[in-house]
């Protein structure tokens, strides 16, 4: 009866220690990926970067049909 008790207990604590660690791992990449948009953000709102999307955007539509 006892060995039972202890079993389902261990069982109990390692699905909790698991569930534990699944929320760190997606608060984890939330963050990753906020942290990568930000980066992204400012590369693409850049001058550089704007202007030469600007061309590419203006080539296109001054394309002859």
């Amino acid at each position: 009866m006892m060995k039972q008790w202890w079993a389902r207990r261990r069982a109990a604590a390692r699905a909790q220690a698991e569930a534990g660690m699944a929320t760190v791992e997606y608060a984890m990449g939330t963050l990753a990926a906020c942290a990568f948009a930000a980066v992204l953000y400012k590369v693409v709102t850049s001058g550089t970067v704007s202007g030469a999307l600007r061309a590419v955007i203006g080539r296109a539509l001054d394309a002859p049909f």
